[in-house]
């Protein structure tokens, strides 16, 4: 069965063009060209990851992304966007997106960061271990639920995976280019500022204050460290 893609855009032409690069890669797709249309499908329809275009006519894609995080959706997203501002792209990020994808695009580059990041995703479903126990911290891989001291913590796709390599190897110093490999993929080239946009976000959910980290931290000129 071939993997789902939504593609959130309201221009036909790179709507089309996303279609066929998409089936080009033996992916099968779904269109939405407003931001509701792509809610209401998220609604009863699943997909293995979403291309999410930024200007849409009712809503941002940013106002998108916001609310299928808050409902929990931990659905791979990319943005698809003529916008190329370093802001936009963290701003995204930082949000819960997993990648970020300027406009024009080279169509087997996209076509790879896709099946990457839809098959990374996979991976973590895969998990033969069910629960993995790091001090305070609980993941459940079989639903892909995080816990701290029994309390749930909404994580997206990208978070997760950065976190269940800190829980499983607690205390090990990861280098950017480290987490970049398991993370991204070595296929994938991400800036340092969006490192540093996942760990902020992972430091705005697991502590208890994330100017001063217990849990995630910096080690200066290598990279960081999780302490449970």
């Amino acid at each position: 069965m071939s993997d789902k893609v939504l593609i959130v855009d309201d221009d036909p032409a790179v709507y089309k063009l996303l279609e066929k690069v998409m089936h080009s890669n033996d992916l099968e797709t779904t269109v939405a060209d407003s931001g509701l249309a792509a809610l209401n499908l998220l609604k009863n329809h699943s997909f293995d990851i979403i291309l999410m275009d930024v200007m849409l006519g009712d809503m941002e894609g940013f106002e998108v992304i916001k609310r299928i995080r808050s409902q929990g959706d931990q659905t791979p997203v990319m943005i698809v966007s003529g916008r190329n501002e370093d802001y936009d792209s963290l701003y995204g990020l930082s949000l819960g997106a997993d990648d970020y994808v300027t406009k024009p695009f080279r169509p087997l580059v996209l076509g790879a960061k896709v099946k990457a990041l839809i098959r990374r995703n996979k991976s973590q479903v895969l998990d033969t271990s069910e629960l993995i126990e790091c001090g305070p911290f609980t993941y459940n891989t079989s639903t892909m639920r995080f816990y701290k001291n029994g309390e749930e913590i909404i994580f997206s796709s990208k978070e997760s995976s950065l976190m269940l390599l800190f829980m499983k190897r607690p205390n090990q110093v990861f280098t950017k280019d480290m987490i970049y490999e398991h993370v991204w993929g070595n296929s994938i080239a991400i800036d340092d500022n969006a490192i540093m946009v996942y760990i902020n976000r992972l430091r705005s959910k697991i502590e208890k204050n994330r100017q001063k980290p217990v849990h995630i931290v910096t080690v200066r000129g290598l990279g960081y460290r999780f302490v449970p």
